[in-house]
């Protein structure tokens, strides 16, 4: 189990064949002036594919990633791919940072060095963490056919080794959102002798939700919430928690099929106003769209959807999280569970509410996020 450092290296065969790929899309019709009133844009579409094709460039970006120190490790059947990134203070305390779908280590570029490096962003060095952040195993670079499948509950006990046990961390800090929330979530519930504390930036709570006899203008807001998202928002959860070898298909013949896919959940479940390229701009989400790409990983990073439609909650209210919690609560989050609710999950010390941002936190507001990551630990180390 020793770590071997490693570089990303891309085809220039991959890179041509792409490009062949995306020269020759064949476009859906879209109904008059739909926008993206049933899914992805069409005209936003044709404008992202032709930058892909024409202007970007992901030399530069290859080259922006490969200044985190990457490694890999075999480990519980998988090569699991990580970044680790040492602190720069007098105890930097360890901290693993979960991911989710649609993300990968993309979205840690900004938010790693605030955490590595606290002194260099106006913070007090004595903050600092040393960050390790894997790309979930069946994710991009944890990626090859045919290895084992993993749910949260085996990611989180894989991530709770590489610390510990690889790494050698016998007691380190969790943060995560999206999956990355559930993984941090289930490290807490299953390892808490190895945790100090977690922080999430999205609930894992269940998402059945019955008001109680007299609710709260939070339980009405949260319920009204709740049928929103499952009626108009879950359709990609069904068919990644269902069929997702049907779906797999589509998504690693189609550069194109693999843009609308994921950059359509950037918009929907970001603090963007509706434009996308604003938030995060063109570079960063095709960055992003590449790495699933390039390593051909989407059809297994739908796994933990079949898994959880498979199988139990992974976070039950029955045995409740005892490791301090922090809830870093952004506006437009695509839930906001009131906050008893989460108290029968996590034993909360802190919730921050956050004045913008979304789902994609370390994207959208590194700095807010680092800061609360910062303040809640520093009483816990």
């Amino acid at each position: 189990m020793t770590p071997r450092p490693f570089t990303i290296r891309v085809a220039d065969e991959v890179l041509a064949d792409l490009r062949a790929r995306l020269g020759r899309a064949r476009w859906p019709d879209e109904i008059p002036g739909a926008g993206w009133s049933y899914g992805t844009d069409l005209a936003y579409l044709r404008e992202l594919v032709a930058y892909w094709r024409d202007k970007y460039d992901w030399r530069i970006h290859e080259a922006q990633l490969n200044r985190l120190r990457q490694f890999t490790v075999a480990l519980g059947g998988i090569d699991l791919h990580f970044i680790h990134e040492p602190g720069v203070g007098p105890a930097p305390l360890p901290l693993v940072l979960s991911h989710g779908w649609p993300g990968s280590i993309v979205e840690f570029q900004r938010l790693i060095p605030m955490l590595t490096d606290p002194a260099r962003f106006g913070g007090d060095p004595a903050d600092a963490f040393t960050v390790v952040a894997p790309s979930l195993p069946g994710y991009t670079f944890s990626f090859r056919p045919h290895q084992p499948r993993l749910g949260v509950v085996g990611i989180a006990d894989l991530f709770a080794a590489l610390m510990s046990d690889v790494l050698g961390y016998r007691r380190f800090a969790a943060q995560g959102g999206d999956w990355g929330a559930f993984i941090t979530s289930r490290l807490g519930l299953a390892h808490p002798d190895r945790l100090v504390g977690i922080h999430v930036n999205l609930l894992a709570v269940r998402r059945e939700f019955t008001p109680p006899p007299q609710p709260t203008d939070e339980d009405r807001a949260f319920e009204q919430e709740l049928a929103h998202w499952l009626r108009e928002e879950s359709g990609y959860q069904w068919i990644q928690g269902t069929k997702p070898q049907t779906l797999a298909y589509a998504l690693t013949d189609s550069p194109v099929g693999l843009a609308a896919w994921i950059v359509e959940k950037f918009r929907s479940w970001s603090d963007c106003g509706g434009d996308v390229d604003r938030r995060f701009g063109k570079d960063l989400l095709l960055t992003n769209v590449m790495l699933y790409w390039v390593t051909g990983a989407i059809g297994s990073s739908f796994w933990p959807y079949y898994d959880r439609f498979h199988g139990p909650w992974p976070i039950p209210e029955a045995q409740p999280i005892t490791v301090p919690t922090a809830y870093a609560e952004f506006p437009r989050e695509i839930l906001h569970p009131p906050r008893r609710l989460a108290e029968r999950v996590y034993n909360i010390r802190r919730w921050t509410k956050m004045p913008t941002g979304g789902h994609f936190a370390a994207l959208e507001e590194p700095e807010a996020l680092a800061a609360d990551i910062r303040a809640f630990f520093r009483e816990l180390r």
